[in-house]
């Protein structure tokens, strides 16, 4: 079955030719992991087996055909971070000469990078002696295992066992103008306006994959577009923008900060699509973005933005260097200025970074359970934030560790009790997968099959309806109008046809068919429809507020119709360091902190006590580009 997921990281591979990829990964331990999701790689081996690597020459193969090898390929089932998949290895009497990971469901950018990066390198060491990549332990745990159960069918476990693994050590110092801390959208946006603006960059990342949590959101950027949205006849403005955020974060949020956001959110994705971002040509609606100013990749994920900074990165290798695997300990401060930081790579090697500016990218703290619940006595003060619920991130990618750098350097926190939940969560984990939220044509009903809320309200509104349904759970409804096809990709790469083969949904040729099968009852259920479709159709008002006011908004008639399950889950932290439109980290009596800049996720002000979908990228990348380019001015100047 053919993985359209991977058809955009084809085409950028013959675009950018065989030779280039092969530098590009063996030029360090940095840069083979800025390769765009191996597509590089696969061009300079020659071959191509969704994950699989062929035709490339494998570092160590003495010795090994008087082992006794048995040449042949060889598979092993493992289970995966999102779903159980076949590792196909193939051996020669010497050597392993192909890796076939290719019917994984790992996350693009994550897992699936993680399967990737790991593949290439036991090639090329001819070694089962790779370390995991933190942030996808257990894509990588999965990989590692199902290639040493290949092996020990071939009898070259042994020979594998012994063989060296790749050094992945580093420098112990390194200068530059400007450090940030973190290489998700936010830092990776930062470390490029930086260079663009001139200067040299190091970038810190504890984990072992590039684009951090930026990698497993849906992508969407609000921004007031006239070119795309005049086209779908969507009446919209700047300052209709600034008022919805303003007003659905409470009015907590800082005015200047929102206004800088909503102003130039647009400039933002004009700078995405000078790195070759593709968008969407008509924008939607993300949930709880109060708005049809969502701007979508062509193609799926958060994960797209990643894919084209790490061109970038390659691209400006001798200006821009990413340390992976390297946690950030200390704020160096001389003269009360920023003057670098210490961190350590791999848990036990000391570094030393020399820069002039820092900016703090580190995301939020969504995934400290603990530090969540120490601070959680805002908007959720009723709800128990422990691990019974889930969180959308990754979990290494949202500690808030940098919250604690800028603390110790002078910043102040703000509204760290400002903690979003998002309806969209899977049960056991939080994670957003299968059906989402996101869009329009479904709808929300309990156990029962009873509608519950307006489902394009806030998103503090739509869990705090959902906590208050028969054990804080319910079903998104959609049908033929949101999945025309089941083998089609939705907008972040899912199927209908996979979703069902791994039993995450539900389907039902007719209403009375899906209740059943979910044990709603389906007299409710299809009162809950025809309500819904009563309103698109301008027949009556909603009981819940629902209004029919979106351009996409359809009756929802035929089957086949399907169900998936949610429960809320952590999502955003809106609270974090105290900054000004300049990015600067600000002090609690006001003064700004020299040579220290934050944005992202990390940052508190800009969205007040609930942020609206969509406004979280266009948060990164906006006041991502700004904090690049003050740290390079400040650091040059």
């Amino acid at each position: 079955m053919k993985d359209s997921r991977y058809d955009d990281l084809i085409e950028a591979t013959t675009k950018r030719g065989a030779a280039n990829s092969a530098s590009l990964f063996r030029k360090s331990v940095v840069d083979r992991r800025t390769f765009l999701q191996g597509a590089a790689f696969l061009g300079a081996c020659g071959g191509l087996m969704g994950f699989g690597l062929t035709g490339c020459t494998p570092a160590n193969t003495g010795g090994a055909a008087a082992q006794g090898w048995k040449a042949g390929t060889y598979s092993a089932n493992v289970t995966g971070h999102n779903a159980p998949f076949t590792v196909d290895v193939t051996f020669s009497e010497n050597a392993i000469t192909a890796i076939d990971t290719s019917t994984n469901q790992e996350s693009l950018g994550v897992g699936a990078s993680a399967l990737e990066d790991l593949s290439n390198k036991i090639m090329e060491y001819q070694t089962l002696n790779v370390d995991s990549v933190t942030g996808a332990t257990l894509s990588s745990m999965s990989l590692q295992q199902g290639v040493k159960d290949c092996a020990e069918q071939a009898n070259a476990a042994k020979t594998l066992a012994k063989a060296p693994g790749p050094d992945d050590s580093v420098e112990s110092s390194y200068n530059a103008d400007v450090c940030v801390v973190g290489g998700g959208g936010a830092g990776l946006t930062a470390a490029i306006s930086a260079v663009q603006a001139g200067a040299n960059v190091v970038v810190v990342e504890k984990c072992g994959i590039t684009g951090g949590s930026t990698n497993v959101s849906e992508g969407a950027l609000n921004a007031v577009d006239p070119e795309r949205q005049q086209k779908q006849g969507i009446e919209d403005s700047v300052e209709q923008f600034y008022e919805v955020t303003y007003e659905g974060g409470h009015e907590q949020g800082t005015p200047e900060l929102i206004h800088y956001l909503t102003d130039n959110a647009l400039d933002s994705v004009h700078w995405l699509e000078s790195l070759g971002v593709k968008f969407k040509d008509e924008t939607g609606s993300a949930t709880g973005s109060l708005g049809e100013r969502s701007h979508y990749p062509a193609t799926p994920s958060g994960n797209t933005y990643i894919r084209a900074f790490e061109a970038f990165a390659a691209d400006h290798a001798d200006q821009l260097v990413v340390l992976h695997e390297t946690q950030a300990k200390e704020l160096i401060l001389e003269n009360g200025s920023v003057a670098g930081l210490t961190a350590v790579h791999r848990g036990s090697q000391e570094i030393t970074v020399n820069a002039k500016s820092i900016v703090v990218a580190t995301g939020g703290f969504g995934a400290n359970v603990e530090y969540r619940q120490q601070v959680n006595d805002g908007v959720w003060a009723d709800v128990k934030l422990d691990d019974t619920i889930g969180c959308t991130n990754i979990k290494p990618c949202a500690q808030g560790e940098g919250l604690k750098l800028a603390e110790g350097a002078g910043a102040e926190l703000i509204g760290l009790s400002d903690i979003q939940l998002h309806p969209c969560g899977t049960p056991g984990t939080g994670l957003m997968e299968d059906i989402r939220t996101s869009g329009r044509n479904r709808i929300f009903v309990n156990k029962s099959g009873e509608r519950f809320v307006n489902e394009g309200a806030e998103r503090d509104t739509l869990c705090k309806a959902i906590f208050a349904q028969p054990e804080s759970t319910y079903w998104i409804v959609v049908n033929k109008v949101r999945y025309p096809s089941e083998t089609e990709p939705d907008a972040n790469g899912a199927t209908i046809e996979n979703m069902l083969a791994l039993g995450h949904i539900v389907k039902g040729e007719t209403v009375e068919d899906l209740a059943e099968q979910t044990q709603m009852d389906a007299t409710k259920l299809q009162a809950s429809i025809d309500g819904y479709n009563q309103v698109v159709a301008g027949a009556t008002e909603d009981p819940f507020g629902f209004k029919a006011n979106n351009t996409a908004d359809r009756q929802l008639t035929e089957g086949p119709w399907y169900a998936c399950r949610k429960v809320p889950t952590v999502h955003h932290t809106m609270g974090g360091i105290r900054i000004n439109v300049n990015t600067e980290a600000v002090s609690a009596d006001g003064e700004v902190v020299p040579g220290l800049y934050a944005c992202g996720e990390c940052t508190g002000g800009i969205h007040g006590s609930n942020r609206l979908g969509g406004n979280a990228i266009a948060d990164c990348i906006t006041f991502g580009r700004q904090a690049g380019t003050q740290a390079a001015q400040h650091a040059t100047s």
